[in-house]
Order: C-alpha cells, then sequence, then structure tokens
C-alpha cells in the first residue's frame, strides 16, 4: 500500500492508494465524511482540499464550532 501524511492547515489529510477502489484516496480523519479520490496522488489532494474548504464554510455558515485537530501530528 503506498500512503502518505499531508499537513495542510490545522487539519491532518491522510493520502493513499486503494486496491478496491483503483485509485487515491484522501482523507481529513477530523472532519467527518470529509475525503475524496483521484486517479492521481495529486488530484485526490486537490480534490479533498476543495471538500475541506466547503465543509470547514459550511460548519461556520451554520454556527457550529470547528472541531479541534486530534490527530497526532509529527513535529
Amino acid at each position: 500500500m503506498r500512503s502518505a501524511i499531508v499537513l495542510e492547515d490545522r487539519y491532518r489529510i491522510e493520502l493513499f492508494w486503494s486496491d478496491e477502489d483503483e485509485a487515491w484516496i484522501a482523507n481529513v480523519p477530523d472532519l467527518k465524511y470529509c475525503s475524496a479520490h483521484g486517479d492521481t496522488a495529486e488530484e485526490a489532494l486537490a480534490e479533498v482540499q476543495i471538500a475541506k474548504r466547503l465543509w470547514l464554510e459550511i460548519a461556520r455558515e451554520r454556527g457550529r464550532p470547528l472541531p479541534m485537530r486530534t490527530s497526532p501530528v509529527p513535529v
């Protein structure tokens, strides 16, 4: 399995190849249901960044508190 962790803003993005889906998957563990996929790692990362921005935008519009980062982030 190929994988990587990307630190974007304050939320960790998990990026990995899925043999089952035959695609790259990008997931933001701290934002429930915030994930995306793509034919390349770069495409999956770009798509999840859009999803993350929209997730946070909608949470702010609805007056919901933004989740705290719970995923350990290497220093």
